[in-house]
């Protein structure tokens, strides 16, 4: 895949053969940011204005952007949950980010 990264969003980059375009997508978000160019050059110009507007519009509306997730999640609790998903971890020879990542994938599947 093809990609562009501008102020925490990454756009993916795909070919039109049909209308000769470059169509860009942003990914990791509910809202739906596409755009296209004829280069590449036209292309992360094109992306930086949709991110731009989208921020602006976002303004306007008084809403706050969507944000890509970082992939880093800080949770505090209680330390006999800590201690027993740490055991659980490692009975299935796993560090505690795999093992914890494992079962929020598992219980936010739709």
């Amino acid at each position: 895949m093809n990609a562009m990264k501008y102020k925490g969003y990454t756009a993916r980059m795909d070919f039109d053969a049909e209308d000769n375009i470059l169509v860009g997508k942003i990914l990791d978000i509910e809202d739906v940011i596409v755009f296209h160019a004829e280069s590449v050059h036209e292309f992360q110009t094109a992306f930086h204005t949709a991110i731009d507007d989208y921020i602006a519009a976002c303004e306007k509306l008084n809403q706050k952007p969507e944000k890509p997730a970082s992939g880093r999640l800080m949770l505090r609790i209680n330390p006999q949950v800590h201690a027993a998903a740490f055991r659980k971890a490692a009975h299935e020879s796993q560090s505690l980010n795999k093992w914890a990542e494992k079962v929020i994938e598992q219980a936010t599947r739709i």
